[in-house]
């Protein structure tokens, strides 16, 4: 490894790059920490400095800022600026940058869902039977011959929130005609994928690559609705916990034999390496498990639960992942249990108010209790407000998951504005 101490550009404002910062400012190989533009939660937070002077989407701006400052590391932590390229820019323009993650060609698993079915069948990574559809008419008259109950997905980017899966054919009309005749995901929903309806349990994998090796973080659970049992519309996550006990042994072993290392394997084989953290959605069926989705970058709010879990220097493995030598780490994984709870803002998945006072107590470092912050913004007056939709979250580790349920619950308690709003049913379906 390279004995210069890492000067880190992490690009985003959410809780992935609060906890990431975190963790990151635990590292003796990490010197600073440049977050553009951070949030409330990395204004705090050790040998970091947030960045509001430089655009997070400008890359000609974002290299400047490297250059002048002297940082090494680039960090692109939301997948819209791998997407867009950023990686390749920074090779291109400040290659004596490292960056951790994918290629413009291999963020497309994430940056198009017809891309990564169609990736999926080439390389016969169990999934569940599609169709893509450019054109409004064909979609809708598919929905009318086909046997199985859907889901309909907009290809490109819609925050989280492109997925929508109606309860019958008048729904799924519906669904079809707001995302391809209203455009409301915008140019995300000009090409649709609709998609056999999967049942089972719903997991995340969270994997660390080098574009050969796989090094997987414990499986996590999130909880996408809004509401209480899983009712309402698809948010971002609104909370997850890990590991989950309805994966077994047996079974992330298939998984790893079955989808991960094919998509390694197959990414490598097509000429788009897959250099960073792999996040895959799986559904655990009655007939093994099949990927529902690709991401591009550690998940959110699953890095909540799974980095404080990680023993390893996480710099490091990131290091290793740039320059190929994965293959000599092993992850070192705490025997705990976490979990985190999203509290969110008034409207949230809809329209929400921002700039909302908020109180926050910090919890004590040795409680196994964290605040991490997603869309909160300090002012000059040094009043914490939020900014964004999903607003904080309260993250616990405990011996069991019970007790990591319970502390999470008891961070929520130290959170305080108005209208906010948070799911009470966290972990339930493991815990029964």
């Amino acid at each position: 490894m390279p004995s210069d101490k890492l000067r880190i550009l992490l690009v985003g404002n959410g809780g992935r790059e609060h906890v990431l910062a975190w963790k990151l400012a635990q590292s003796d190989k990490v010197e600073c920490i440049h977050v553009v533009p951070g949030n409330g939660g990395t204004a705090g937070v050790e040998k970091c400095q947030n960045i509001t002077s430089v655009k997070d989407t400008d890359c000609a701006a974002l290299v400047k800022h490297a250059n002048d400052h002297n940082l090494n590391f680039l960090i692109p932590g939301p997948e819209a600026p791998l997407v867009a390229g950023i990686t390749d820019h920074f090779n291109k323009y400040a290659p004596t940058v490292q960056v951790f993650g994918p290629s413009e060609a291999a963020a497309r698993m994430e940056g198009s869902k017809t891309f990564s079915k169609d990736f999926m069948k080439r390389h016969m990574i169990p999934t569940a039977a599609y169709e893509n559809f450019t054109d409004y008419n064909a979609a809708r008259n598919y929905l009318d011959v086909v046997s199985h109950p859907v889901v309909i997905k907009a290809d490109g980017l819609a925050g989280g929130k492109g997925v929508i899966i109606p309860k019958d054919n008048r729904e799924a009309r519906h669904a079809l005609e707001s995302i391809m005749a209203n455009h409301d995901f915008g140019d995300a929903g000009n090409s649709v994928v609709v998609e056999e309806f999967l049942e089972g349990d719903e997991i995340s994998i969270l994997s660390f690559s080098d574009g050969e090796t796989i090094l997987s973080l414990p499986p996590a659970q999130d909880h996408k609705r809004i509401g209480d049992g899983d009712t309402g519309p698809n948010t971002g996550g609104m909370g997850t916990y890990a590991p989950t006990p309805l994966v077994t042994k047996a079974q992330l072993a298939e998984i790893d034999r079955t989808v991960l290392q094919p998509t390694i394997d197959g990414m490598k084989k097509e000429n788009m390496p897959f250099r960073g953290c792999l996040f895959t959605g799986l559904m655990l069926t009655k007939t093994g498990p099949k990927v529902l989705e690709y991401n591009v970058r550690f998940g959110d709010p699953e890095s909540q639960s799974c980095l404080p879990l990680l023993r390893n220097d996480l710099a490091e493995l990131m290091q290793a992942c740039c320059i190929g030598t994965l293959a000599k780490h092993t992850l070192s994984i705490a025997e705990l249990s976490a979990c985190t709870v999203v509290v969110a803002a008034a409207g949230y998945p809809g329209s929400y108010a921002k700039g909302t006072a908020m109180k926050v107590s910090v919890p004590k470092k040795e409680e196994g209790m964290y605040l991490f912050h997603a869309g909160t913004s300090l002012g000059e007056d040094e009043q914490l407000r939020t900014s964004g939709g999903r607003v904080i979250a309260a993250t616990a580790t405990g011996s069991t998951l019970r007790e990591a349920v319970d502390k999470a619950y008891k961070g929520v308690g130290m959170i305080e504005f108005e209208g906010m709003q948070f799911r009470k049913d966290i972990a339930a379906r493991a815990l029964k």
